[in-house]
This record gives C-alpha cells, structure tokens and sequence, in this order.
C-alpha cells in the first residue's frame, strides 16, 4: 500500500462497516456521482465531457461495468454531481463501497485527494503482505465489526482459534439442524467437498 493512501485510510479510520454504508445510503438516497476515467498524469477538463466520463453514476454499478477501464491502468476520479470536486463527507462513503465491490476478486486499491477529487486506481505493486494489510484496514466491511469494539475474541492466537473454531462448529449444527444435505459446513463448496 503506497503511503498517500496509507495517509488517506489513517485519516478516515475505522473504516465504514456495510451497516454504515446502508444507513448512510437511507439517509442520503439516490446517492450519485460525477466520474471519469484519466491516464495516469493525464488529466484535463475536457475529459468530462468525453466518452471516459459517466456523469450522474450510481458509483456501484458503474464501477462493476467499467472495471476494465481500472485493468488498463487508468484512474477513477470521481466528483460529486455537477459540482467538480467531491465534499469530504462522501469520501469514507466511497474508499468502503469501492472497497467492498473489490473484495471478492481480492484487489488492493490506491486512493488520493487531488483537486478535491477522490482518485481511485489498482494497486499493481503490492505483495501479499501490502494487501493483507490493505484489507485489514477493511475488515470489518464483512464482519460489521469496529475496532472499538469487544468481539469477545481472545487475544491469545491459540485460544482464539479454539474460539472461532467452536462458533463455526455451534453454527454449523443449527444450520444442518434447519437446512439437512443443503447445507455446506465452514467455508466449504460443492467442489472442497465432492473432492474428498
């Protein structure tokens, strides 16, 4: 994780956990944004207006649709509508749910402030301890936690294992309990278990 990022992340810290992102987004409905896509060190204007630009953009779906603009190397700034530049309260709002959108393929992000823009770009340079660290800073996008507050884990490595592991054993009995054969123990697919 490059340090502009590391700074912004610091800065917006605890990150939002999906129930903040909801809430937020019942507050504040039809939430949408200005955005194009530059080359790195590119930027101009006039890129608003070309076929780079999605103005008036639900961010989700758009992000999803252009991913492949992301692949190519070029950058998302993103404003808030009509208004090129983007206030400081959408910015947490935004680094989460972009966030979250890249948390199922596993990609790490760089994020920067400039010209009151939020630029969003991949991270191709990180190893896997720069993206272990990088979603860390997110984790508590899937599990809802914050870091204020008591998980009830232990904080010995070994007697938290013991603890997680006897969750997911008291878990998965409820479930076979209600679901039978439909259900797939821990974190196990079709294929982990027909491969045994």
């Amino acid at each position: 994780m490059n340090q502009t990022s590391k700074k912004l992340i610091a800065d917006f810290s605890p990150m939002w956990t999906n129930k903040q992102i909801w809430e937020f987004e019942q507050l504040n409905e039809n939430l949408r944004f200005d955005a194009v896509f530059v080359e790195p060190g590119n930027y101009e204007t006039k890129l608003w207006n070309s076929k780079m630009a999605y103005p008036d953009s639900d961010i989700r779906d758009m992000v999803i649709k252009t991913f492949d603009n992301f692949s190519d190397g070029d950058e998302l700034w993103i404003a808030n509508k009509g208004q090129s530049e983007l206030e400081a309260q959408y910015v947490a709002y935004l680094m989460a749910v972009i966030v979250d959108i890249m948390l199922e393929e596993e990609i790490c992000l760089n994020f920067r402030i400039d010209n009151n823009f939020l630029i969003v770009s991949l991270d191709t340079k990180t190893d896997v301890i720069d993206c272990k660290e990088f979603f860390e800073e997110f984790y508590h996008l899937a599990t809802g936690f914050n870091y204020d507050i008591d998980t009830g884990i232990p904080n010995d490595e070994t007697e938290a294992e013991i603890y997680l592991t006897r969750l997911q054993e008291e878990f998965d009995e409820k479930m076979k309990f209600k679901l039978g054969d439909k259900y797939l123990p821990g974190n196990a697919d079709p294929d982990t278990i027909h491969s045994k």
